[in-house]
């Protein structure tokens, strides 16, 4: 599996998985206009926090990486700077299954942690999203938060919601 940098040519084949129904009903964002996911994909914002993940050379998933400041007192701000991160993560049904996602989550928290630097990774999801918690389980991560009617389905109205995370200490002591 190769982990790189979303382009804006890799737009048709996540649009290709982004734009079914069953991968929709829990992105955050989902449209079925090709025209409209180019232009929210390549918009520099978000091609900037997304990377790919490839399997014998076709894209098959792709990841979210938003590095953000811890919450800190103001006269250790500085510390604080840069050391969170919220993952997300999306998979092509046909390759849903068998680990892709896992690895490819595995990888990039372990990025986060050695390359970046972090304290924290973080991740949400509606709790209904079985698969999801159950992958931020198999990672590592632990149930944070369960937010009562907190989240908002663009079809389901208002659900709940999982927050989870790891530190770095867990992460290196797993």
């Amino acid at each position: 599996m190769l982990i790189r940098p979303a382009v804006p040519d890799d737009h048709s084949r996540v649009f290709a998985y982004r734009s079914d129904v069953s991968v929709g009903h829990w992105i955050a964002r989902w449209t079925t206009d090709p025209e409209e996911h180019r232009e929210q994909f390549s918009a520099p914002e978000r091609l900037g926090r997304t990377l790919v993940y490839e399997l014998g050379g076709r894209v098959v998933g792709d990841l979210m990486l938003a590095q953000s400041d811890a919450w800190s007192q103001v006269e250790v701000a500085a510390g604080a700077a840069g050391a969170e991160v919220e993952l997300g993560w999306t998979i092509d049904p046909a390759y849903a299954g068998r680990g892709l996602a896992t690895e490819a989550v595995r990888e990039l928290m372990a990025a986060c942690f050695d390359d970046l630097g972090v304290h924290r990774v973080t991740a949400h999801c509606f709790a209904e999203n079985r698969a999801s918690w159950r992958l931020m389980e198999r990672v590592g991560m632990r149930r944070e938060s369960e937010g009562r009617r907190d989240a908002l389905h663009r079809s389901r109205g208002w659900l709940d919601s999982y927050g989870y995370a790891i530190l770095a200490e867990e992460w290196r002591a797993r």
